[in-house]
């Protein structure tokens, strides 16, 4: 039984055992939580933790959070320096005994710190010792679109040596649309570390990951990051993180977390909020604050266990969650190794997931350990390491690489289901074929076969019928990345809006269950009315408002295909301050339709080139999204009109005809509005039903998906909805 109650203004978490502890005696504890109050000021949160637990009885040890007085003073006297230098106890090549290894996620929601988390730990161990990322941030994030974005895409794997101990490290994204990345890299380690901004608190993509964490049966390491902000609040994030806790189901010992406090970006962690106050200080004097992350590898040494299994005398089987491309081995399988060990020479096979059926026999070529940013041949691996292997080019994600007597594949974590689809197909437009070198259907079909074996949180249909495949994601964001991923290996494309994935009641065949999603918004109070506003109109039902500093937070349930589109809208309703997270949470029965808030478009009749003469007399109509000089063809959109209505037809090509009466100076004259670019995530949240998306290595153009006027009012008339099809 757990139940919440207050005593003397501070909120008490009361969790009573009925059932016998070992010793025949039962368990009663309190944890004593920091008071909620909306404006507590920075240092009052910064002492009130001192005393944060109370233990009644101690019968297990999860009652208590203190961080150990031996490991807080090893701590506190180890700098960089000798951090890194414990590093030359173990090889980096060589395989150690298990209970010297430590597998650990990093998990938290977007912008938390944690990719700068793993850098601080990787510069501190001596792990970028001797290479230049040494004096580069987020060197984790190695992508182009990562470095250019600022978010991570990719689950990413490396490994530092402290104290004796190898400490294998997986990063992970934080942003919603690529949970699929955490949920797959649950099996690899032995518990996470979860970093909670100290101001902003548990946030949608926290509740997803913690959630996923809890299940697997991982007690996590919860670090409080950023808490040298002005703004942090300690003692509330801490409150309300283990409300969340609780909320999910979590045990005693999942309760009990341990908790830290650090800044990242200025290289220190403790788990005493006095000590935090003294780096705070100093800071605030312009001094240098002598604190490091040695309290948190400790603690991962200390409180995460050492990875289960058995080396002698058990067969080689290693689960594989990532693959790798190199270019001289072509593709290497990452996993955590289950049983056995291997070594470089030995026979293995691949075993499909689901059938277990041989998929492919071979034989190790090379074994690798990533350290840092780089890699490390080794001779043999055992059971807890996390190795890549080469030698197996037909594997992928999820398959069981084996030893030969081995015949039942491991089993694998399956991931949430997508929640919306788009539609790729060739570039048939006019201008298609001018840009890119990937231009048809099979290059299309290879290239996209090859993404859904790496990203399992991606599903490719292709019903046989047409050159087209619906490829189906968790969100824009991660239909976008693909796009954009693919623009710039040469591809042109033509892709569909994106629509949401009904489904039927398994109880209930007439019953249509639609996804929804939790969205929590940060908004300037005078902005959250017109926020309150558009997300009713679009089924948006408001679960909690609450203050947070000078902002207002709301936390909604909407259902996916109401944030269709939104983010734009967003963005100019807060003027560019407000900010939006969103994590999918249940699918639900439809929650009817709701009014589109996009008007009617422009769209060109003729092929050409665009004119500043016939541009300035279509603008008075409506925006314009061409500018004079593109190339436009029948059945593109070039614009978006004032007023709800009918398309409108226009020619933007027109010239302007040049006789002995008219002057052909007087063009010069002409001003018309400058024309924002497309971008992808732009595009795709504006898109219409009846529209498409024409992209290629330079250019984004926004088009009809029948290009013929009269095409296009017959197949209007005969339109089918996605909720009457999949009920007929």
């Amino acid at each position: 039984m757990q139940a919440s109650i207050r005593i003397s203004g501070r909120r008490v978490s009361r969790m009573a055992h009925t059932k016998l502890v070992a010793g025949g005696s039962s368990s009663r504890s309190l944890t004593l939580c920091a008071a909620t109050g909306t404006k507590a000021n920075y240092q009052t949160g910064l002492s009130f933790l001192s005393g944060r637990h109370l233990t009644l009885p101690p019968t297990r040890v999860c009652g208590s959070r203190m961080y150990s007085s031996s490991a807080t003073a090893a701590a506190s006297s180890t700098g960089a320096d000798s951090a890194a230098n414990t590093s030359s106890t173990v090889d980096l090549g060589d395989m150690i005994p298990m209970d010297r290894i430590r597998n650990i996620g990093i998990i938290a929601h977007v912008d938390h710190g944690k990719t700068t988390l793993v850098d601080c730990l990787l510069k501190q161990s001596g792990a970028l010792s001797g290479s230049a990322a040494m004096q580069e941030t987020r060197v984790m994030d190695s992508n182009a679109l990562e470095k250019e974005r600022g978010i991570t895409i990719l689950s990413k794997v490396t490994s530092l040596v402290y104290n004796g101990h190898r400490i294998n490290i997986v990063d992970t994204p934080g942003h919603a649309d690529f949970g699929g990345e955490v949920e797959r890299i649950l099996s690899m380690v032995d518990s996470v570390v979860l970093v909670v901004d100290a101001t902003e608190g548990p946030m949608a993509q926290t509740k997803f990951v913690l959630t996923k964490a809890l299940a697997r049966g991982l007690t996590p390491l919860v670090v409080l990051n950023k808490v040298d902000r002005p703004t942090s609040r300690p003692d509330e994030v801490d409150s309300e993180l283990l409300e969340l806790f609780m909320a999910l189901g979590a045990s005693d010992e999942q309760t009990a977390y341990e908790l830290m406090y650090a800044s990242a970006k200025e290289g220190w962690c403790s788990s005493d909020l006095g000590q935090v106050s003294t780096y705070v200080d100093a800071a605030s004097k312009g001094q240098k604050a002598s604190g490091t992350m040695s309290p948190l590898l400790d603690a991962i040494i200390e409180k995460v266990p050492p990875p289960k299994g058995e080396r002698s005398g058990a067969p080689f089987s290693m689960l594989v969650t990532q693959l790798e491309a190199n270019p001289y081995l072509g593709k290497c399988a990452l996993g955590r190794i289950t049983s056995g060990t291997v070594r470089v020479g030995d026979r293995i096979r691949v075993l499909e997931p689901g059938t277990s059926n041989v998929k492919e026999d071979g034989k190790v070529t090379k074994l690798f350990l990533r350290s840092g940013v780089q890699q490390i041949e080794m001779a043999q691996a055992g059971a807890g390491d996390v190795v890549a292997i080469s030698g197996v080019p037909t594997v992928s994600v999820n398959s069981t690489i084996a030893g030969p007597d081995v015949s039942q594949a491991l089993e694998f974590i399956p991931v949430d289901p997508p929640t919306i689809s788009v539609t790729f197909s060739v570039n048939d437009s006019p201008l298609a074929g001018r840009e890119g070198s990937q231009l048809t259907s099979g290059m299309i079909r290879d290239r996209l076969r090859r993404e859904a074996e790496i990203n399992v949180a991606l599903q490719v249909v292709d019903d046989g019928k047409s050159e087209a495949l619906e490829v189906r994601g968790r969100g824009e964001l991660q239909l976008s990345v693909l796009i954009e991923t693919m623009r710039r290996e040469g591809f042109e494309l033509s892709v569909t809006p994106p629509r949401v994935l009904f489904k039927k009641n398994p109880e209930n065949a007439r019953q249509i269950l639609e996804p929804f999603e939790e969205i929590t918004i940060d908004v300037d109070h005078e902005s959250s009315g017109v926020v309150i506003e558009k997300l009713t109109k679009r089924k948006g039902e408001l679960k909690n408002f609450s203050d947070l500093a000078d902002k207002a937070r709301m936390v909604f349930h909407i259902p996916t295909r109401g944030l269709l589109g939104y983010a734009s809208e967003f963005k100019n309703d807060t003027h560019g301050t407000g900010v939006m997270n969103h994590a999918f949470l249940r699918y639900d029965e439809y929650a009817g339709a709701f009014e589109k808030s996009r008007k009617a478009s422009m769209v060109c009749m003729s092929l050409g080139t665009a004119t500043s003469y016939a541009l300035n007399t279509i603008e008075p109509r409506g925006r314009l999204f061409v500018r004079n000089s593109d190339e436009v063809y029948p059945g593109m959109v070039v614009g978006e009109l004032s007023k709800d209505g009918n398309d409108l037809d226009v020619n933007p090509t027109k010239a302007k005809q040049l006789t002995n009466i008219r002057a052909a100076g007087k063009d010069e004259t002409i001003r018309l509005t400058p024309v924002k670019p497309w971008t992808l995530e732009e595009v795709i949240a504006y898109v219409n039903p009846d529209e498409a998306i024409e992209v290629t290595p330079t250019q984004i153009r926004l088009r009809k998906q029948v290009l013929d006027s009269t095409k296009r009012k017959q197949l209007s008339r005969r339109r089918v909805s996605d909720i009457d099809e999949l009920l007929e």
